[in-house]
């Protein structure tokens, strides 16, 4: 068994297999892997049926027009190679920027080898490979989750992928109304034999296990009635739900009940906002929670449940991240969990949905090989601070969530688009279903694996790329999601952010005659800010600009050959609203910067650079290289050429 990894930090040798290389040191492996399965394919055409004629004559290719267009296709592609040359070099160690690093091979082999075979994931009938390896995928994320991942169990886990993040929030979202909403209308279609909550602020505020339980109870009661029972009620029921009035006639019916809020922390990504409008919830259902250190404020989120339930105002959705996309932190997931059952407790309901688009993977590092849940100390062993005792509590508790995002594009080291949604039990998945007679079919089995062959019912795609999930599908199985085999990639960056982490500081103390320099908040992942002020400088906005003129010699910029950049980077920005006026004035006083010039000209926010510590090579410990210092180093002569200029 490989070794997790070494106090030292060294790059465990099985990973250099993993990649094509700073150099395409792999090209080989690469090469012969995919003119190996690119002839697979061509054989697999000759030998579906050898008897039928060659539809494509040796003759073809001497015709003038099949000349012409094979040298007009040549031509552009050749076109198209020279313009992809102005790419931002993901794969290199001198990028640190965005969340984008080189691909595993498995993946991108895989993705490729799948290309030419063009299934469609909707259903078993345009791909009945990879709709099973779909659903297997969702089974392999639910395990590194810490959710029920055996078919066998009533409550199983179920996950699908999307082409991203978004699409996955926007998932969650649909999912937890439907869920929410369901039992008022099992109320209002008044079904005989179920217990059913004494009235709607009671049906619409059941935790999302026990209108799990409830839909459970419904669809065995259906599987007793006659045929024509059966039509009767389906018809009913379906007539009461909210997916079949919309947001305005069931709660027009529903008058007592108000439109549920999302909680979500301020640092949330933009596509809560996207998936509130696009729900038909609107923007105003979106209730932002203050932080305290880029981390959700407990305080804040209790204090507005409580006056939800006072002022009894339902809520749909607590949102938690695990790695927030500017600063990698991990909000207290434990916490929201733990407010969720104790309010649930009180009669008002809401679901827990972790949106772990970046740090998802991470989760690997705390996984043992059977997937139980390792203890912190073992999480520990070899680096520094990784994981605090909060980080730690948040990700043990992600098991009791009711739904997670995950990106295999981002930590998963794989092409986009990838992103994935998976919930804690697959039953409420139901609440979802289409019927599209041409494409599902009524007597596909009901049992967990066959259910789901027709995923086009369950998600919000109606056509989905098979190549990418056989990326995603085999990489799992290449490097099984736990500490010992995929978690040795996240291992590796979070070392190199404690590596940066200690760097930036000894930075801090080298450049503290002629620039203030700190590091906002401890990582708690492998992302990495750093905020600079010129020493004597006290405006927020000379100090942007300041900011501004380093961050053009980190960004790509198309009109000058990439080799004239020595590193890549980017930027994002610390809100006073957002950070609150402690940490605001902690972070203005620590860079000499004075709280009265926020809100002036460009300087309503302050703007740090942003890194992101990806790569498995930032450290060549066989050839004495340290990305890390080297990117100082270059800092540093930016710093001086700005000040003397």
């Amino acid at each position: 068994m490989p070794s997790q990894h070494t106090a030292t930090g060294s790059r465990p040798p099985m990973l250099d297999a993993c990649f094509l290389g700073p150099y395409a040191e792999n090209d080989n492996l690469l090469e012969k892997l995919v003119v190996e399965f690119l002839r697979d394919h061509v054989y697999w055409r000759r030998n579906f049926h050898p008897e039928d004629p060659i539809a494509i004559g040796t003759h073809a290719a001497h015709h003038p027009d099949y000349l012409a267009f094979a040298a007009r296709m040549r031509r552009e592609l050749h076109q198209l190679s020279a313009a992809l040359k102005k790419s931002v070099p993901f794969h290199s160690p001198r990028y640190i920027g965005h969340m984008a690093s080189d691909l595993l091979l498995p993946g991108l082999v895989a993705q490729i080898l799948t290309l030419p075979y063009n299934p469609n994931n909707v259903s078993e009938d345009a791909a009945p490979v990879t709709v099973d390896m779909e659903v297997q995928v969702g089974l392999q994320l639910a395990r590194m989750l810490g959710y029920a991942h055996d078919p066998a169990q009533p409550e199983c886990a179920f996950g699908h992928l999307t082409s991203g993040g978004t699409v996955a929030n926007y998932q969650a979202l649909r999912l937890a109304l439907a869920l929410k909403a369901f039992p008022v209308a099992l109320r209002a279609a008044d079904v005989p034999e179920l217990t059913l909550p004494e009235d709607d602020w009671s049906a619409f505020n059941l935790s999302p296990s026990a209108s799990i339980a409830l839909y459970a109870q419904w669809q065995h009661w259906l599987t007793q009635a006659t045929a024509a029972e059966r039509r009767h009620w389906q018809m009913r029921v379906s007539d009461a739900r909210i997916e079949q009035s919309g947001l305005v006639g069931f709660f027009a019916k529903h008058s007592s009940l108000k439109v549920p809020k999302v909680l979500a922390p301020i640092t949330a990504h933009y596509s809560w906002s996207k998936g509130c409008k696009l729900l038909g919830l609107g923007r105003d259902q979106l209730a932002l929670l203050p932080e305290r250190g880029m981390r959700t404020d407990v305080d804040a989120l209790e204090t507005t449940l409580e006056r939800c339930l006072r002022e009894r105002q339902p809520v749909l959705l607590a949102v938690a991240v695990l790695g927030t996309t500017e600063y990698g932190t991990v909000d207290p997931i434990d916490a929201v969990v733990s407010a969720r059952d104790r309010f649930a407790a009180r009669g008002m309901g809401f679901g827990v949905h972790v949106d772990a688009a970046w740090g998802g993977y991470l989760a690997t590092l705390f996984r043992n090989e059977d997937g139980s849940l390792r203890t912190r100390e073992a999480v520990a062993m070899g680096f520094q601070q990784f994981p605090s005792v909060d980080v730690y509590n948040a990700v043990a508790a992600l098991g009791q969530t009711d739904s997670v995002t995950v990106d295999p594009h981002k930590l998963g080291y794989l092409p986009y688009g990838a992103g994935a949604f998976i919930c804690r039990d697959h039953r409420a998945v139901g609440l979802l279903a289409e019927a599209a007679d041409y494409v599902f079919h009524a007597d596909t089995p009901k049992d967990y694996l066959n259910r789901y062959r027709s995923l086009g019912q369950f998600i919000p795609e109606g056509s989905k790329s098979g190549a990418s999930v056989a990326g995603v599908y085999v990489t799992h199985k290449v490097l099984p999601l736990d500490h010992a085999h995929f978690g040795l990639l996240p291992a590796n960056t979070i070392h190199h952010a404690e590596a940066f982490h200690a760097r930036a500081l000894q930075f801090a103390k080298a450049m503290a005659a002629v620039v203030h320099v700190m590091v906002p908040f401890v990582p708690d992942s492998n992302l990495v800010c750093v905020a600079l002020n010129p020493v004597g400088n006290h405006r927020v906005a000379t100090a942007n600009t300041f900011v501004r003129h380093l961050h053009d010699e980190l960004r790509c910029d198309p009109s000058r050959p990439l080799q004239d950049k020595q590193f890549f980077g980017s930027v994002t920005t610390l809100r006073p609203d957002v950070l609150g006026d402690a940490e605001t004035q902690r972070i203005l006083d620590a860079l000499g910067l004075d709280m009265a010039s926020l809100g002036e000209e460009g300087g309503d926010r302050l703007t740090i650079l942003r890194h992101t510590l990806m790569n498995p090579y930032l450290i060549d410990a066989e050839n004495g290289v340290s990305y890390i210092d080297m990117y100082f180093e270059h800092l540093a002569t930016q710093v001086q050429r700005l000040l003397a200029g």
